[in-house]
């Protein structure tokens, strides 16, 4: 039976199925010699190519599901190539023997706090899809006069730049005065740089943002800026 090429690629852990779609519109896969386009459909049986090297389709019987929480500190970037050189996610990260590690949404560079990344590209795949709606709750300095009204107007909606609305699902003042006010936020989506959008969209300046919880999986204290766990397959079965 032939699937969508994504799909057989996310479940060979080798991505994301977003991600796998990106590549096959920058016409880095090749099935049986040919490039890929969108729509394809294969069986475990094609050969596949990403940027010139071969793919196993099958992942293997012995390698179970991972899942890592990363503590991303500030300046580091969520892709594994950067023309800047800067420092990445990926460098901190034990080795895989077989597949890769696949980041559930990323964190702007400036960023910092709970990233999920996993060994199972239908998990990624899963924990991104904004049908589950889940939970991104964030701790998030701001410069600027916060009035009644604002904080009204962020959580009714506000079309962003996209021209999509967006809101907070809850907002709650975590105290502070003048340039040092935190707020805590809660949105149900990743769209990229969503909560500074919300918040500069009333003028209002982020100078600091941290991801504190993800579903159910909120920041241990005690996990240090740049340091991983592994989570327990119950931990990841109720985000």
């Amino acid at each position: 039976m032939t699937e969508k090429i994504q799909k057989v690629l996310a479940n060979a852990g080798l991505a994301s199925r977003r991600q796998i779609e990106t590549w096959i519109q920058e016409g880095r896969i090749h099935i049986n010699g040919e490039i890929a386009k969108l729509g394809d459909r294969i069986t475990t049986t094609a050969k596949v190519r990403v940027d010139g090297r071969d793919v196993p389709l099958i992942k293997s019987a012995n390698q179970k599901t991972r899942v890592l929480l990363y503590h991303k500190p500030e300046g580091e970037i969520c892709s594994r190539n950067d023309p800047e050189k800067r420092p990445t996610i990926f460098d901190h990260l034990p080795l895989l023997r077989n597949g890769r590690w696949i980041s559930v949404g990323r964190l702007d560079f400036n960023t910092s706090g709970v990233l999920l990344l996993t060994n199972d590209g239908e998990l990624a795949h899963r924990l991104m899809h904004p049908s589950h709606e889940i939970e991104r709750e964030y701790a998030v300095r701001v410069q600027g006069q916060v009035s009644p009204d604002m904080l009204k107007k962020l959580k009714e909606g506000i079309p962003l730049d996209d021209g999509l609305p967006a809101h907070f699902d809850k907002i709650t003042d975590a105290g502070g005065e003048r340039s040092n006010h935190w707020y805590h936020v809660l949105v149900k989506e990743g769209r990229n740089r969503i909560v500074r959008k919300l918040w500069e969209s009333q003028g209002v300046k982020v100078s600091r943002l941290i991801r504190i919880r993800f579903g159910s999986i909120a920041l241990p204290r005690y996990l240090r800026r740049g340091r991983w766990m592994e989570l327990k397959k119950e931990d990841v079965a109720h985000i």
